[in-house]
């Protein structure tokens, strides 16, 4: 019972009406009243109290007035953060792309190559092998990718007008020929007697990547050419041409000498590599 009597007294107290008068402080004048009970005050704060919360998530999640509480990072910063690891990470590339690249002009400089290793007992077992007990039948993946390929070449104009067959290589000098290209003994290169001051012409079309003196070969140009192809000339006694010009085949890029520690006499020292391997220039140019 005393338990019932209270749990009526509490709903009496909420449920108790009261009245919220505004009066006028000199004339005592009723300016505003309202009639109220404990739950509905109740009520009313805690949706006042919910709305605040809701209010201030709200402008903190999706305004910009988060940059102003500590501990939150702005989004501009976080924008900039982003596009400088993107190019940083492009600058890492084109970096490494470029160490490469000087790498394989300083093995031209050097005439340092590396021989290639080859396994001996791979190479005995592939020459036992029988041809006749192969099959050669083509597969159905096999005939698919011959079939692209063909319909590629076929309807791609450009590609079929531009051959390698007509790269042709001019010769820098004309001359008599007083050391050949001797693997053997790591001369990568033909030198061409010729006279002091005779012009040095490109063999063909390309761009100028390195035009320098060096104390072992004098004035030396480096050309990088299509197909991957790359002219050097070394001794020379001055140079016509800057790094990064654009040259002609038979255009003058220099002037023959006899500069550097390492000659014997006016000549020039030719040189023709191919993805960074020597290549005979006999075999593509007549001197004579």
């Amino acid at each position: 019972m005393s338990k019932k009597n209270n749990e009526k007294k509490f709903s009496r107290k909420l449920l108790h009406k009261y009245r919220l008068v505004v009066l006028n402080e000199d004339t005592f004048e009723e300016r505003f009243a309202i009639k109220l009970t404990r739950l509905n005050v109740f009520v009313i704060v805690s949706l006042g109290t919910i709305l605040l919360i809701a209010g201030t998530i709200f402008l903190i999640a999706f305004t910009s007035l988060k940059e102003y509480i500590p501990g939150y990072s702005s989004t501009a910063l976080k924008k900039q953060a982003t596009v400088l690891n993107y190019k940083t990470d492009s600058l890492q590339q084109v970096i490494n792309l470029n160490a490469q690249y000087y790498a394989s002009i300083r093995k031209v400089l050097t005439g340092d190559v590396s021989a290639l290793d080859f396994n001996r007992d791979s190479i005995i077992d592939a020459a036992t092998i029988d041809p006749s007990k192969l099959d050669l039948k083509p597969t159905k993946e096999d005939s698919l990718l011959r079939d692209m390929v063909d319909k590629e070449d076929k309807y791609n104009v450009f590609e079929s007008t531009i051959s390698s067959s007509n790269f042709v290589l001019f010769p820098p000098v004309n001359g008599n020929i007083s050391e050949d290209y001797n693997i053997k003994e790591k001369h990568f290169a033909v030198d061409i007697v010729v006279a002091k001051d005779t012009p040095v012409k490109a063999t063909a079309d390309g761009t100028v990547i390195f035009a320098e003196w060096t104390a072992e070969t004098g004035y030396v140009v480096i050309i990088e050419h299509s197909y991957e192809l790359i002219s050097v000339y070394k001794h020379n006694a001055s140079l016509t041409k800057e790094q990064g010009d654009l040259v002609k085949s038979g255009e003058v890029i220099a002037m023959a000498g006899n500069t550097g520690a390492l000659t014997t006499g006016p000549h020039l020292h030719f040189e023709l590599w191919n993805r960074g391997y020597p290549v005979n220039p006999t075999n593509f140019i007549d001197f004579n």
